[in-house]
């Protein structure tokens, strides 16, 4: 009689394993093993971190074993299982894999494919072929489209975190409360005595140091002893959280009428502006994107402004960016100055206040959340809906779409819902993010999402013009690593371009994010079919580079530059000033936010700098998906390539006041989880 030794690893999760019942079948070309109970409750098989191996009897050899199913029976009440992998020896000797790296919940059976992985059209059995069609109908009735806003990327239909496919929440859903997150962050940083303080101004500057915590030799004690110096100002458009707004400047627009007179003092080489212009010495910041957006008016107490100012940069014979003329508003007029570094020093300081003001609003809410958040789990909706567990690309990139829905959900119902956090602090809560968002979405391209473009398309890309620029030196180093790791792995699979032609599901994935997941918006140009190996490579390269290094860079740098609060208001309580010479340093300090509103602050910009608990870092696959070798060869070869990066930036950062490490691997997450 044939014998088969199963071998079942349950996970080592919290919670992750069960006294319920276990049935096992095998599946064979030849035909179905007997379905095999395999623990009983209070057998002590099956617990959290167990590999158990059982003896599967049959009464003929089944054949080429195909399938494994897997299910879990009620014992008393419904006790979800983690199942990491089966195993199964055959009586020949051979060992086959079966990776699952799932929950089976309630009364659920999973059936299991073996780990090598295979594109559709290689598929040519009637199991399979059934098997990949089931469990792809069953995925798009499970992860459903949902438009949370009008113009928004979509989300996943899911009300709650607690909604989701267990398979995509959070291991424990205390975990990702924004609330206790934020609450833990405000205690620990000692700022409770403020937190009811709302309404309740600051003395001075030297008064934000009373919430400020000092950790040695960070970026955020550099910021609070330099912010008000204009290189401080000018370096965090390079480096800052926020390194994607500047631009160079080839032409003065109309509505910022600067002239070669008014800016004659700040220019260094005796070169006029037209000829600075030429060089490429000029840069400029529009925040445009602000222009009529509606300010936070959830506090009646408070009144809140925003601005949607335009900053004029100037590199230096030093290659230092500095700002050399700032306005406050969009339509010039003799109520809207164009303010100097000549001018009275609080002018051109809260000048640059309301600039830094106006670029964390575009950071949070653009920039990270839109750009990163929502558009990775728009790949991420994409890829579970069409891609089943046996195709490489679902294989690729499961880990980088990690917790990244379950993080959004627990946004939506926490944080930047109505009446939620982001409410409490941010001059654009109550319903000005959602307008940001609206609008970044009507010019927000597939192309801007490549890294490499992206910078060249702001003409940021000579390393020779701005030797300085390390956000784009890095992401360039970083791109170029993740895209060869990617043409490993789709050259493995894909030997021409028509076997990606010919690939129905990556076809249906990439057309699911555009026509569903991006609405279709003709402006975004996302493709809608991919015809060659490069342009999957690509998009791939853009699906692993969003979620894991962009995010990083322009999320874990929020406390390092948002937390001395008058270098990143998160509101503003008077409106910008209309003339010049009125502005005194008490009218600075009652702009910038109350005691509460910098504590709220302080608690978020600390609780989204932290990495999560057993964070996976770039490089870092722990769920052996992938079973070929060819694949762990390339693994390998992305681990030694990004360990290379990390050196040469930890190499530059050495004696640096002011390092630049949120793009070193080592510090950038798998995927958008926090």
């Amino acid at each position: 009689m044939p014998n088969y030794t199963v071998t079942v690893a349950t996970g080592t999760q919290w919670f992750a394993g069960t006294d319920d019942y276990i049935y096992l079948t095998l599946v064979g070309s030849e035909g179905c093993s007997e379905r095999t109970l395999l623990d009983k409750p209070l057998y002590n098989d099956f617990e959290r971190g167990a590999v158990d191996s059982y003896d599967v009897n049959v009464g003929e050899d089944l054949g080429e074993i195909a399938l494994v199913k897997i299910e879990k029976k009620k014992y008393w009440m419904h006790d979800d299982w983690y199942c990491k992998y089966v195993t199964v020896k055959t009586p020949y000797g051979d060992y086959i894999e079966f990776p699952c790296f799932r929950w089976l919940v309630d009364d659920k059976e999973v059936i299991l494919r073996d780990g090598r992985a295979r594109l559709p059209q290689h598929d040519k059995t009637g199991v399979a072929k059934q098997h990949r069609r089931k469990e792809l109908e069953q995925r798009q009735k499970t992860y459903r489209w949902k438009e949370w806003h009008p113009g928004f990327p979509m989300s996943i239909d899911a009300k709650a975190h607690s909604e989701l496919p267990r398979d995509i929440q959070f291991d424990s859903e205390k975990g990702v409360d924004f609330v206790l997150n934020y609450s833990k962050a405000i205690e620990n940083l000692y700022v409770n005595q403020f937190m009811h303080m709302f309404q309740s101004s600051w003395g001075d500057f030297a008064d934000f140091e009373r919430i400020f915590v000092r950790i040695k030799n960070t970026i955020s004690e550099y910021v609070m002893e330099h912010w008000k110096e204009d290189f401080m100002f000018g370096y965090q458009f390079l480096n800052g959280c926020n390194p994607v707004v500047i631009r160079k400047c080839t032409e003065i627009p109309d509505k910022f009428p600067v002239t070669q007179k008014i800016i004659e003092d700040s220019l260094e080489r005796g070169l006029t502006l037209e000829q600075e212009l030429k060089e490429g010495n000029i840069f400029i910041a529009d925040y445009e994107l602000l222009d009529g957006v509606t300010p936070n008016a959830t506090d009646p107490c408070t009144l809140q402004y925003l601005a949607a100012p335009i900053c004029l940069l100037y590199k230096n014979s030093q290659k230092k960016i500095m700002p050399i003329a700032i306005q406050l508003s969009q339509k010039p007029g003799e109520d809207n100055p164009i303010f100097l570094p000549s001018d009275d020093q609080n002018d051109w300081l809260l000048a640059k206040i309301w600039v830094r003001s106006s670029d964390f609003h575009v950071h949070q809410t653009v920039t990270h959340l839109l750009r990163t958040h929502l558009i990775s789990e728009v790949f991420g909706i994409a890829m579970f809906r069409q891609l089943p567990a046996v195709h490489p690309v679902f294989k690729l990139l499961l880990p980088h779409i990690r917790f990244t829905i379950a993080i959004n959900t627990k946004a939506r119902e926490q944080l930047i819902c109505e009446c939620g956090l982001f409410d409490k602090a941010n001059g654009t809560g109550g319903g000005g993010h959602v307008e940001l968002v609206q609008r970044s979405m009507k010019t927000f391209t597939y192309s801007s999402l490549c890294f490499p473009e992206a910078i060249k398309e702001r003409g940021m890309d000579s390393q020779e013009e701005l030797p300085y620029y390390f956000y784009r030196d890095d992401g360039c180093s970083v791109w170029e690593v993740v895209k060869s790791f990617v043409t490993d792995v789709v050259d493995i699979y894909y030997d021409k371009d028509e076997t990606v032609q010919e690939d129905e599901e990556i076809q249906a994935f990439v057309k699911d994010v555009c026509s569903f997941g991006m609405q279709d918006f003709d402006y975004c140009e996302f493709p809608k079919s991919l015809q060659t190996k490069e342009q999957l490579v690509e998009y791939l390269t853009i699906v692993i580079y969003t979620a894991s290094a962009q995010h990083a860079a322009v999320n874990f740098g929020q406390y390092d530059w948002c937390s001395w609060i008058p270098n990143s208001p998160p509101t503003m309580r008077k409106p910008p000033p209309t003339k010049k010479g009125e502005v005194d340093l008490k009218y600075i300090v009652e702009s910038l936010p109350d005691r509460g509103r910098s504590c709220w602050h302080l608690g978020a910009v600390w609780a989204l700098s932290q990495f999560q608990e057993n964070e996976l870092f770039l490089g870092m696959y722990p769920d052996e998906h992938f079973i070929e070798k060819p694949v762990k060869e390339a693994m390998a070869k992305f681990r030694k390539k990004l360990a290379e990066v990390t050196k040469v930036i930890k190499n530059r950062n050495e004696g640096k006041k002011l390092p630049y490490y949120y793009l070193s691997p080592d510090r950038i997450p798998n995927s958008v989880a926090v």
